[in-house]
């Protein structure tokens, strides 16, 4: 249990109507924090029902919309989980990813916004191709990072930003996170159930994944231990097979017959290519794209998750096969899975 202190703390998320930034305002809801969520007035508020919440409607690429919405309040904390992992055109990531970081950043140092502390929500693809030759070693932040993604691009920028303020910044770098109301790994199981399974490149992949709520638990340690200046990776601690995600997704389902198709890289490279298009024509974002055929085609996702244990007392709760089991059962009592 965490001896954080939390009650009646001001928290500002940003990011809330995504996946991770909802388990992020429950968790502080139930610190009962006073919690302010910043979010476009279009957004969805599926899952931000509590009526404790506070909605901040603001514009996270303009700064001084910003700093004049939050003119007369007073954070202690900011979580910025706010960014997109997907867009029809790389110019967005840098205008939302980077620009709103910049944006918010700036208006809070305007106000001089007396925060004890800013989480930073950033992602292990910071990094990209590193350690590639067999056998796989983990990723260290000693490492330098070679981003080969527009996704990881722009939160790497973000981070070197964030950095040279005088903000009391933490970043977090999780891995791959899955849970209840993700919807990329939601697709692979959509399509187990229909019985295929689909995998990418002949050379073994080490995959690492986190769930949700152990993202939520880390950053809270974070908010309550972390170090101003320092990163951490996240993972569940464990390294999987690329086809160990499936077998588990498949077992919860109830072992339907499937056929499993691995693929060439090639092939990959030609699909994402005409999905890309295809988004383009379509004006609609798809899962098949250029960043898509870097991230699969990446061998080495181990990362070295000791500082986060050592730092900030971060223990990874849920091993793979409980967090798949509680998002297949998620995805089934909530109509996902029929």
């Amino acid at each position: 249990m965490i001896n954080f202190v939390a009650e009646m703390s001001n928290i500002l998320i940003t990011g809330a109507t995504g996946f991770i930034g909802g388990f992020i305002v429950d968790e502080a809801l139930r610190r009962n924090m006073n919690v302010w969520v910043a979010l476009r007035k279009s957004s969805s508020r599926q899952w931000l029902t509590d009526g404790r919440i506070h909605f901040l409607e603001v514009n996270l690429t303009s700064e001084d919309d910003l700093a004049e919405k939050m003119r007369d309040l007073r954070f202690d904390y900011v979580v910025h989980a706010a960014g997109v992992t997907k867009s029809l055109h790389k110019e967005d990531f840098r205008r939302i990813n980077v620009g709103g970081t910049k944006s918010l950043a700036n208006a809070l140092l305007r106000l001089k916004m007396p925060l004890k502390k800013f989480v930073y929500l950033s992602s292990l693809s910071v990094f990209g191709p590193i350690r590639e030759e067999q056998p796989y070693e983990e990723i260290k932040e000693s490492d330098e990072p070679r981003p080969n993604t527009e996704y990881g691009k722009s939160k790497l920028e973000a981070e070197c930003f964030l950095m040279q303020t005088s903000l009391p910044v933490v970043i977090l770098r999780p891995t791959g996170v899955y849970g209840p109301r993700e919807r990329d790994y939601f697709m692979m199981a959509k399509s187990i159930k229909a019985h295929t399974d689909f995998a990418v490149g002949y050379k073994p992949q080490d995959i690492t994944f986190v769930y949700v709520l152990d993202v939520v638990q880390a950053i809270f340690l974070a908010l309550e231990k972390g170090t101003p200046g320092r990163s951490f990776f996240l993972s569940d601690g464990c390294v999987y097979r690329s086809s160990t995600f499936s077998d588990l997704i498949r077992k919860e389902l109830g072992n339907p017959w499937w056929i499993r198709i691995t693929a060439p890289i090639w092939l990959l490279r030609i699909i994402t290519c005409c999905g890309e298009y295809i988004g383009r024509m379509t004006g609609k974002v798809t899962a098949l794209n250029n960043d898509k055929y870097h991230i699969m085609r990446q061998r080495n996702w181990r990362c070295d998750i000791t500082p986060a244990r050592h730092e900030l007392g971060f223990e990874p709760h849920y091993q793979l096969d409980e967090g798949v089991r509680l998002t297949i059962r998620w995805y089934k009592e909530n109509g996902w899975l029929k």
